[in-house]
């Protein structure tokens, strides 16, 4: 290392306008990338629902989580579940970030980022999977659901995929409603529920 070089690092690393947190993460991310060991990518995004944290796999997007539900109880539920290996790298998720954008502008109506579906299983997933149907701007009642799911009587059950999404807005079960017009119940709360139903409403 030369003189000069020294310098220019000693400068940069008492430069008060560098988030040095930032940017250790930013190189810690790309080591253990280029190491194969970023197993859980995550970051957090500004949003009209309040701060989303994103997190996703190798498989695509794995967890999207709203602020009600306690980011560090989420990544601690990733690290159990998936992996301990889970870092903070928002370069993974720009893709997911951007289209998340663009849906919040009125400018995306589809999602096309892949997902990992490792969070659910059995009857909950076969619900998450029918809610894809439910065009942006439409609705659909728990009931509805249950007989596209092949069980007429698996309301409750619906509601319960529902409330447990680990990928809220990617799979859209704010679209869910109630046979009596209510709006039942969301996991980001019924302030975020109106907002994206009236933003698709246009």
């Amino acid at each position: 290392m030369t003189t000069d070089s020294l310098l220019t690092d000693l400068a940069r690393a008492l430069d008060p306008s560098v988030d040095h947190q930032d940017a250790l993460r930013g190189r810690l991310a790309g080591a253990a990338e280029s190491e194969g060991v970023l197993d859980v990518a995550y970051r957090t995004l500004d949003s009209p629902v309040g701060l989303l944290l994103v997190a996703a796999t190798v498989r695509g997007v794995v967890r999207l989580a709203y602020p009600a539900e306690d980011h560090a109880r989420v990544l601690q539920t990733l690290a159990d579940r998936v992996s301990p290996r889970v870092l903070r790298a928002p370069a993974r998720l720009d893709p997911v970030a951007y289209e998340l954008d663009e849906y919040f502008a009125g400018r995306r109506r589809d999602f096309d980022v892949d997902l990992d579906w490792r969070l659910t299983a059995g009857f909950r997933r076969l619900v998450l999977h029918e809610l894809a149907g439910i065009g942006y701007g439409r609705t659909a009642t728990y009931a509805a659901v249950a007989l596209r799911a092949g069980n007429p009587r698996a309301v409750r059950a619906v509601g319960s995929a529902c409330a447990t999404n680990p990928l809220p807005l990617l799979v859209p079960c704010h679209r869910v409603v109630r046979s009596d017009g209510g709006l039942g119940g969301y996991l980001g709360g019924l302030d975020a529920k109106k907002m994206l139903l009236s933003l698709e409403a246009g």
